[in-house]
């Protein structure tokens, strides 16, 4: 049988290969979303089922470090290896184009994720199951032997369905790809996302039905008089979204400070069970809360807290509110920080949604105005999405996709646009992206940088040249012109170490002089390089360097000690192939 698909295989050309397996990635990666979100909501169900929405639970306090627990001692004792920040690992392998991802992310994210936020871990399943789709992917690339841009496409496509089989919304997944995980957009590379998307999207109705997240249907038409007040809620996602990014990286780097893993899961453990007992929409993925927003039960948020007394006073709703939504991304970074696994897709969502909300509610209480809350929740998602996130589209195509109409679409554009301009002025990066950055390992859609950045210095280097050493005279100095192909000679010492370099066009006016042949040497005509360059800078330093100098070739020196030459034309061609692998069609 194997045998069989390999003559299959082999005898089929590239395109409709990529085409057959985009469709199989499809169904893993959407069957794989299925079987986690099903996964999440026994086991919160099974957890939750006695809870009573008039009293507190102090379940809330025990929960949360079980889960957490039970993943960290997955991860110690069977999988044994970091698969935390999937999203940002996936941009990683893309970024060193390695492209090959671990067999066992195919599940062990979902497993370990399952139990984080089935036992009330205050994340997302969206990461680990897009880790889970890129692994499929990159998994089925490999065993077919695929290139990489093969490889990188089926990550792409393995990505794609995730999402589209989580919310069922192809477009979005395709958006998030495209943004977030930054693959061209070519017809090369469209074809295989939407034969992906729609896969995994119309296995989730197969299994699932019409059934989804957020039950939500659009009453409120948009009111264009209400327009400045979706511009205030983009500059509000804006801030929200910074701090979001801000606080979520200052707490891991906290818990980074904690040596041992234990004393990271009583701290987490402890703090977010507290946390969870007093709001306990905190939750979960928490989109159970966002759908009692949507229909016009925002109050209930207080529902099992210490709080219920109170819910119908919108003064004290309002005040807890905001808590509940500064608390959430420092439970979400308390989750993943102390062991746990999870996302931070879904609590992107749900402070969008909170503060959309927040904002109407606050908007109608003080100023007698009448904005949907619902409208004002969906659009504050979409924004928070374009600001932590920095996908402006995906922010927008989601959330029209989940609602089954664009009838919001205007205020989705506005709110996720302008909370995208606002954050940008802060952060030019996204929570995804940031550590790569920082490193200077981020490829991007900009084709020219995303081009150096794949090409190898190292590789570039030229070492057929005539070594010279500073006691040679200018007669001995004849004979390695006369066998060399070069016009340029390094002269070192003993120890390997550059003492400088000798032009022949600088000696050609004493180069058939016989007189001078045994009394000058090459240390009376070399010169030390003004410019040289080390092996392991990037092609952007290189590039610019021979911009500044204007000089055909750099010496290329490590701690002293002559390697070789880089010479601008070698670099020029290795950009153009690399510009062509980059754009393969």
């Amino acid at each position: 049988m194997i045998r069989k698909i390999s003559k299959f295989f082999s005898e089929i050309n590239d395109k409709n290969k990529i085409y057959i397996l985009s469709l199989l990635v499809g169904l893993l990666s959407g069957t794989a979303a299925f079987m986690l979100k099903n996964f999440i909501h026994y086991v919160s169900h099974f957890l939750t089922r006695h809870f009573k929405a008039s009293a507190e639970s102090y379940f809330y306090l025990a929960y949360p470090m079980i889960g957490i627990l039970i993943s960290m001692l997955i991860i110690k004792y069977l999988i044994r290896d970091d698969i935390s920040h999937g999203v940002s690992k996936i941009l990683s392998v893309i970024s060193r184009k390695v492209g090959f991802i671990k067999a066992h992310n195919m599940f062990s994210s979902m497993v370990t994720s399952g139990f984080t936020i089935g036992f009330g871990g205050s994340v997302g399943a969206e990461s680990p199951i897009v880790y889970t789709g890129a692994a499929i992917g990159s998994n089925v690339a490999s065993a077919f032997n695929l290139n990489q841009n093969q490889l990188r496409l089926l990550i792409g496509c393995g990505a794609t369905g995730a999402i589209a089989g989580i919310f069922k919304a192809p477009i979005a997944g395709i958006m998030f790809t495209l943004e977030v995980l930054m693959l061209d957009l070519t017809m090369a590379s469209l074809i295989p996302l939407l034969i992906s998307g729609i896969t995994a999207a119309t296995l989730a109705y197969f299994f699932m039905g019409d059934t989804v997240l957020f039950h939500f249907a659009i009453t409120n038409q948009f009111n264009s008089d209400n327009l400045p007040y979706y511009i205030l809620l983009g500059i509000l996602s804006g801030f929200i979204s910074l701090y979001f990014t801000r606080t979520g990286m200052y707490v891991e780097s906290w818990f980074k400070r904690i040596k041992k893993s234990y004393t990271k899961l009583l701290i987490g453990g402890i703090s977010l069970g507290l946390m969870v007992f007093i709001f306990p929409s905190l939750w979960g993925e928490g989109y159970e809360s966002i759908n009692k927003i949507f229909l016009g039960e925002g109050a209930d948020l207080l529902n099992n807290s210490v709080f219920f007394d109170w819910k119908t006073d919108p003064n004290v709703l309002l005040v807890i509110l905001i808590m509940i939504l500064f608390l959430k991304v420092v439970a979400m970074a308390i989750t993943t920080s102390s062991g746990g696994v999870g996302g931070i897709f879904a609590p992107t969502l749900f402070m969008g949604a909170v503060g959309g909300y927040i904002l109407s509610l606050s908007l109608n209480t003080y100023f007698g105005l009448n904005l949907p809350h619902a409208n004002f929740a969906l659009a504050g998602m979409g924004a928070l999405m374009a600001g932590v996130m920095h996908a402006p589209l995906l922010g927008i195509f989601l959330i029209a996709e989940i609602t089954g109409g664009y009838q919001l679409l205007i205020p989705l554009i506005i709110s996720a646009t302008v909370a995208y301009v606002t954050i940008t002025r802060f952060e030019p990066h996204s929570i995804y992206t940031i550590r790569l950055a920082k490193a200077g390992e981020l490829v991007t859609h900009h084709k020219d940088k995303a081009a150096m950045h794949y090409m190898n210095a190292k590789e570039l280097i030229e070492t057929d040249f005539e070594i010279l050493t500073p006691e040679l005279t200018l007669g001995q100095l004849i004979y390695y012109i006369a066998r060399s192909k070069r016009d340029l000679f390094p002269v070192v010492d003993e120890n390997g170490i550059l003492k400088g370099m000798i032009k022949m066009n600088d000696i050609r006016n004493i180069m058939f002089e016989q007189e001078l042949y045994e009394k000058i040497t090459v240390q009376e005509l070399m010169y030390m390089p003004e410019f040289f360059i080390s092996p392991n800078d990037s092609i952007e330093v290189i590039v610019e360097k021979f911009k500044s100098c204007g000089r055909y070739n750099l010496a290329v020196i490590d701690d002293g000690k002559y390697v070789g030459f880089i010479s601008r034309a070698r670099v020029f061609s290795a950009y153009r192939d690399t510009m062509a692998d980059l754009s393969y069609d």
